[in-house]
């Protein structure tokens, strides 16, 4: 246990910082499971949709200092470069069949 009152007012204001950190954390892994689901299924237009709510509450969680700014950009390069390669994937797959 804290020994100063000061050390203890802290802890309360970290467990309460904590609380608040926990939602958003948790909300920025749940969008990003969604957003890679849908993408990983080849639903690229609710996956388009989903990554964009991804990547804002990323950008929510970095400018509130939840997650440090290049977490949040690293994260959002890895979900559009595996919605890039779906959607060019898909884009591949499409094109022979016009062609015949």
């Amino acid at each position: 246990m804290p020994g100063s009152k000061s050390a203890q007012k802290q802890v309360h204001v970290t467990e309460r910082r904590r609380l608040r950190n926990k939602s958003i954390r948790s909300l920025c892994k749940t969008n990003i499971t969604k957003a890679e689901r849908l993408i990983f299924l080849g639903e690229l237009d609710a996956a388009q949709e989903a990554v964009v709510a991804a990547i804002s509450s990323l950008d929510k969680a970095a400018e509130k200092g939840v997650i440090p700014p290049n977490n949040a950009a690293r994260r959002k390069s890895r979900l559009m470069k595996k919605l890039n390669e779906a959607q060019a994937l898909s884009l591949v797959e499409t094109e022979p069949e016009a062609a015949e």
